[in-house]
């Protein structure tokens, strides 16, 4: 298995090399060589996508993958290539649905941990800010996590926190001791400097997800006075030394039209993010400042404009809730990931602070057996709308089930918050997005069910719809 492992690494970085010297020519020879390659059509669905992405060279998705030639230093994006194509995808998605079958429990794609509770800012209505430097994972803790997740199939790490950026010096030697995985941080970015820009270079494995809540109002508003111009001067930076990086945007009943509007993608687009993932604020922690949750206006708002700018910008979009559609549903859990906090506390999801299994007890495939992730295996979906994915936003009681039969605790650092009272604060929201959500899904499959008729397909099952 490692000389076959070790044969398509080496394939691919023979196929990069030789794209790097016209990637407008050889692009589409990539993908013939790659479609050879996945021999068990694993990705035969992905790879027709990009097929005719590449095919139409006037398009947005065309020109965002030309820019990550244009724009980024070779060096990075070729490691970043291979680790995430060939680790992420296909070599470690075998690894993980071989385990899952195995070990008959969840085997995640990816793993965001928290190497510290600390944190520079003091932002609104995160939970975060309340507690201070109390907790951290120790290196060896962090390695062990990522040796452990590796062996199951996991190759993406994340940091939150905290600002993981407090622990950047133990990040940059993760990124050196597993040079075959893609670490990235969800960060504030007013600690990215010349320096660790120029560490992010030598080690090549690393992307920045910078926390940007809008323009310079929304974003000091929140985060405090000067935050936006230290944000904007990291991007910079980065854009300069030709490093890739993202966004992170968390969308409020504050700041959800300044995020949904095409002035705010565009600004994102120019100053060189490549990606931005989209969250809704969530009321976690007893201190949580339950104004802020987006209205069922806003987040229909938001579904429809991110739909909208995937044909126009070029900017490669994830939204956590609203894109449900595309992923099946929740995907915490261990389903495609799970959060592990700065005191070791296996959670299902960054967003759900109640766990029953500890790093520093358990190992990872123990806590993916444990009461808590097999409640999340044997429950998911939670709602058969995949537009109403979460046990708590979306479907209050669910994740209350769960966390009471699993015998979970809370892991709030500070106040504890039992899932009661967390599902609580989400009922009248949640009742207010159903039928907003039942009518954008049903109009979403007939949508799919048209395209699928046009295809030859029945359009009556998950299958043909590709929501397996």
């Amino acid at each position: 298995m490692a000389i076959i492992e070790n044969m398509e690494v080496f394939a691919v970085k023979k196929a990069l090399a030789y794209m790097d010297k016209d990637p407008e020519t050889n692009l589409p020879k990539l993908l013939d060589w790659f479609d050879k390659f996945d021999v068990k059509n694993t990705l035969e669905k992905e790879r027709n996508a990009v097929r005719q992405v590449v095919e139409d060279k006037d398009g947005n998705w065309y020109r965002l993958i030309m820019s990550l030639w244009n724009d980024i230093d070779s060096g990075v994006r070729n490691r970043l290539f291979e680790n995430f194509i060939i680790n992420g995808c296909l070599l470690g998605y075998q690894r993980q649905k071989e385990n899952k079958r195995k070990y008959n429990c969840n085997v995640p794609w990816a793993i965001l941990m928290d190497p510290t509770s600390a944190c520079n800012l003091h932002c609104t209505g995160c939970w975060a800010a309340e507690y201070g430097n109390h907790m951290n994972l120790t290196y060896e803790e962090m390695d062990g996590i990522v040796t452990q997740g590796v062996a199951l199939g996991t190759y993406v790490y994340l940091f939150t926190g905290g600002e993981p950026m407090v622990r950047r010096k133990d990040i940059i030697r993760l990124c050196e001791d597993h040079p075959d995985c893609v670490f990235s941080a969800f960060t504030n970015g007013t600690l990215i400097d010349e320096a660790f820009a120029d560490e992010m270079l030598r080690v090549k494995n690393f992307i920045p997800a910078i926390s940007i809540e809008g323009f310079e109002q929304a974003t000091d508003s929140r985060r405090g006075e000067g935050t936006y111009k230290k944000i904007i001067s990291a991007m910079n930076i980065l854009k300069e030394k030709k490093l890739p990086f993202g966004i992170s945007c968390c969308y409020t009943s504050a700041n959800a039209e300044v995020i949904g509007s095409e002035e705010y993608f565009d600004k994102m687009v120019d100053m060189g993010a490549k990606f931005a993932w989209f969250f809704t604020y969530m009321p976690v922690g007893k201190g949580a400042v339950k104004e802020l949750m987006a209205t069922a206006e806003q987040r229909e708002m938001m579904y429809h404009k991110i739909r909208e700018y995937r044909s126009t910008k070029p900017l490669f979009t994830v939204d956590f809730w609203n894109d449900g559609e595309y992923v099946g549903g929740c995907i915490a859990g261990g389903r495609c990931y799970l959060h592990i906090n700065a005191n070791g506390d296996i959670e299902p999801c960054a967003f759900i602070h109640y766990s029953d299994s500890n790093i520093r007890e358990k190992t990872l495939l123990e806590a993916y057996q444990s009461p808590l992730f097999m409640g999340y295996h044997d429950n998911q979906p939670w709602n058969d709308n995949m537009l109403r994915p979460c046990p708590v936003l979306d479907n209050p009681g669910r994740l209350t089930n769960i966390v009471e039969r699993s015998g979970a605790r809370s892991t709030d650092y500070q106040n504890l918050e039992s899932a009661e009272e967390f599902s609580d604060k989400c009922v009248e929201i949640a009742e207010k997005w159903a039928p907003v959500a039942d009518r954008l899904w049903k109009e979403s499959r007939e949508v799919a069910e048209r395209k699928l008729e046009e295809q030859g397909g029945c359009g009556s099952c998950r299958r043909c719809s590709g929501y397996q």
